[in-house]
């Protein structure tokens, strides 16, 4: 698994919220089962460069604030900021993200199929302009 650092490409084009496209984002209550299921999906065959482990305080500095630089000077038209929100009251409690590169649908599934072996609070999958509940 990688150390998260919010890239440039991780951005919307308009208004630079957090929209990490061909991605999905996972919260999960427990850092220990995000962890877990980060190297399952290791184990499973996801590489490792395609998987990030998001602590809180990451989420709280890094995600976070793309919401205020996206809401300046007109709020998002999309769900990007109100999903950014989302993440940034799950982070407060202490939830993990779990960020893997979901390329289609299959990968999408695949990865579900083993989340939902643990509790997780929300899973979101960034399409070009659509953010799909997984």
């Amino acid at each position: 698994m990688k150390h998260f650092v919010l890239e440039p490409r991780m951005r919307s084009s308009i208004g630079g919220a957090f929209y990490p496209t061909g991605y999905s984002m996972v919260m999960f209550p427990s850092a220990e089962d995000a962890n877990r299921i980060g190297h399952r999906l290791l184990e499973k065959g996801v590489s490792g460069d395609e998987i990030y482990l998001i602590p809180a305080a990451t989420v709280l500095a890094e995600i976070s604030p793309t919401v205020r630089e996206s809401d300046d000077p007109l709020p998002s038209a999309g769900t990007e900021a109100a999903t950014v929100r989302a993440y940034t009251h799950l982070a407060r409690e202490g939830h993990t993200g779990l960020l893997v590169r979901t390329k289609n649908e299959d990968a999408a599934n695949h990865l579900m199929e083993v989340v939902r072996t643990v509790p997780y609070s929300i899973a979101q999958r960034y399409r070009t302009l659509v953010i799909e509940d997984l």
